[in-house]
């Protein structure tokens, strides 16, 4: 063998080591695409054991609606949950008591739209679906995004309920502000849907962390944060100790991971891993991600246990709990 024909040889040979398996695995699944794609059928998937709204959303799916509006009609079950005290009406309230909401919305056409510190306003997810697409702006806060919603037909109400106020004067006896992981301390309602289109949006809506400063906001209404959506590839969402996801941009980072070619499973691994790589020893926070991909596959990661989420498919909703870092 000549000189000239040992080295092409050898460069194939090393062309091949250095491709990365996922790069053979993108060839497959863009075969799955062609052939597969409008056979995957409408999918759900939501943060925590919000059964009754992934079953809400999947089946707004079922019916013909949009991606985004099956994200959002599932949001609001929860939104107007007063059981449920950590979103919407029933939210926990602040250090001063008062109950303040942040939500985002993203659709398969890359827009966006997001509310922050929002009071007397339930349907916090449908406002910034409005915010999108009534404003020339992606987020309104405060006392702004209250305005308008009023102007677009919203009721006001107080969202503080009885329940809530009680177990906000027992934290005041101690007034301790040091976030608890366990699965009923969850802070966010996210859902990913995929509708008959095969089109991807999403929904985040939380009242954040119960007895927060005033004014503070977590990651729930920040794109690419709480939420990120590619109709290319699939979308993630957050729930847990927002602070963190936010110094990791960790949905955004899930989707591009997703369009390396990672499963969304690997991908929400290497998120949290990201955030783990951040501490020394084991946090006593919670972060879990939730995500789905292009051709249906689906994938969740935790910090802790005690994370679940729900999967619409197939016309069937159910729980799952999420594998995590440390068991």
């Amino acid at each position: 063998m000549n000189r000239r024909k040992f080295l092409k040889n050898t460069s194939k040979v090393s062309l091949v080591g250095l491709i990365s398996p996922d790069l053979f695995e993108s060839k497959k699944n863009s075969l799955i695409f062609k052939k597969d794609l409008n056979s995957i059928g409408s999918i759900s998937i939501c943060t925590w054991n919000f059964s009754h709204a992934n079953t809400i959303a999947g089946d707004e799916l079922e019916s013909g609606a949009s991606a985004l509006d099956g994200a959002i009609k599932g949001a609001s079950v929860e939104e107007s949950n007063p059981d449920n005290t950590t979103v919407g009406y029933g939210g926990a309230p602040d250090r001063e008591g008062n109950v303040s909401l942040d939500a985002c919305v993203m659709n398969h056409l890359g827009d966006c739209g997001s509310v922050v510190a929002v009071e007397n306003i339930k349907s916090v997810a449908a406002l910034a679906k409005d915010v999108m697409e009534k404003t020339p702006h992606v987020m309104l806060a405060g006392e702004g995004a209250e305005e308008f919603a009023i102007s677009q037909g919203y009721k006001a109400e107080n969202l503080l309920t009885q329940s809530s106020k009680i177990e906000w004067n027992k934290w005041l006896d101690k007034s301790k502000y040091k976030p608890i992981i366990n699965i009923e301390n969850h802070d966010t309602i996210g859902i990913l849907c995929m509708d008959n289109k095969n089109n991807f949006s999403g929904a985040c809506s939380t009242s954040g962390l119960a007895y927060k400063m005033k004014g503070r906001v977590g990651d729930s209404p920040i794109i690419g944060s709480g939420l990120f959506i590619d109709n290319a590839v699939g979308g993630a969402v957050a729930t847990g100790m927002g602070e963190e996801v936010v110094k990791t941009v960790g949905s955004f980072l899930i989707v591009e991971l997703m369009r390396q070619n990672y499963s969304p499973q690997k991908a929400c691994e290497i998120a949290i891993k990201r955030i783990i790589e951040k501490e020394k020893g084991k946090p006593d926070f919670q972060v879990a991600y939730i995500a789905i991909n292009k051709i249906g596959e689906v994938g969740s990661y935790s910090i802790h246990t005690g994370f679940s989420y729900c999967l619409y498919k197939n016309k069937k909703n159910k729980n799952y709990n999420s594998e995590s870092y440390f068991s």
